[in-house]
C-alpha cells in the first residue's frame, strides 16, 4: 500500500500503549518497533535510523522534551508527540524542544497514520521545490528559499523546518491573510488539525524576525481570520 515500508521508532513507557501503537501501525504497512525509555530510544535511533520518531512525554529518567532535544542535535528525522498532556504550555515546550507535530493521547490510528503520510509528503514536496520561488525581500527581512535561509539585518535567522515553510508560505502570499486552516493545509498538509500548532509557530518566528513582538511589523494577526505577511 505504501511501496517501501516506512520505519516508525514508538518510544513509550507503557507497555500497552507502546505495543498496541506498534501493532496497530504495522497492521497499516509501517515497519515499527518500540523502546520504553529515552535512552533506549536514543541508542536505537543512533543504530538503526527510523524514518519517523512518536516520543511520549511523560518517560522515566531522561524525559520527552530532553529525548526530542537529543535526537535534534544530530538528526533531522520527523518528530511527532503522543502524549497524555494537552496544555498549551507542553505543546509549546516540545514544539520549541522539536517536535514537529504534537497529538493528544487517545489517538486514532486513522488520524496518525494520516499525520505520518502528510510529514512525508512535506519532505518529499521540499526536495527541489525550493529554486522555483525567488528571493523575498520585506523590509529588514529577506528570504532566500533556495538556500533555506532567513535573513533580518543582513544577519542569519536560525529557523526550524516547519518554521522557514511557514514564512515561506506566508511570503508567497504577502499582503494577503492566510487562516489557520489554510496554514494546517499549505504547510502541515493536514486537512483536520490543532490550530495550535499555527499558533506556536507563528509567535516563535515573531520572536526571531520582529525587533518588538508587541508591535509587529512584518508578520501580523488579523482578529478573527488569521494571519499575513506584510508587503
Amino acid at each position: 500500500m505504501m511501496g517501501r515500508m516506512t520505519g516508525v521508532l514508538v518510544i513509550e513507557d507503557d507497555d500497552r500503549i507502546r505495543l498496541s501503537l506498534v501493532l496497530a501501525l504495522e497492521d497499516e504497512g509501517y515497519a515499527a518497533r518500540g523502546a520504553a525509555t529515552a535512552e533506549e530510544g536514543l541508542r536505537t535511533q543512533r543504530t538503526e535510523p527510523a524514518d519517523t520518531v512518536l516520543v511520549d512525554l511523560m518517560l522515566p529518567g531522561v524525559d520527552g522534551f530532553e529525548c526530542i532535544r537529543e535526537i535534534r542535535r544530530s538528526d533531522d528525522v520527523p518528530i511527532v508527540v503522543v502524549s497524555a498532556r494537552d496544555d498549551t504550555h507542553d505543546i509549546v515546550a516540545a514544539l520549541e524542544a522539536g517536535a514537529d507535530d504534537y497529538l493528544v493521547k487517545p489517538v486514532a490510528i486513522k488520524e496518525l497514520t494520516a499525520r505520518l503520510r502528510a510529514l512525508r509528503r512535506r519532505a518529499r514536496a521540499a526536495v527541489g521545490a525550493a529554486a522555483t520561488i525567488p528571493r523575498l525581500v520585506f523590509g529588514d527581512l529577506e528570504v532566500l528559499p533556495d538556500g533555506g535561509e532567513v535573513r533580518v539585518d543582513g544577519a542569519p535567522v536560525a529557523v526550524t523546518r516547519t518554521e522557514f515553510r511557514l514564512l515561506c508560505e506566508l511570503a508567497q502570499h504577502a499582503g494577503r491573510v492566510l487562516s489557520r486552516q489554510q496554514l494546517l493545509d499549505r504547510v502541515w498538509g493536514y486537512t483536520v488539525g490543532d490550530e495550535r500548532l499555527v499558533d506556536v509557530h507563528v509567535g516563535r518566528l515573531r520572536q526571531k524576525i520582529e525587533r518588538d513582538t508587541t508591535a509587529p511589523r512584518h508578520l501580523v494577526t488579523v482578529r478573527g481570520l488569521g494571519y499575513k505577511l506584510q508587503p
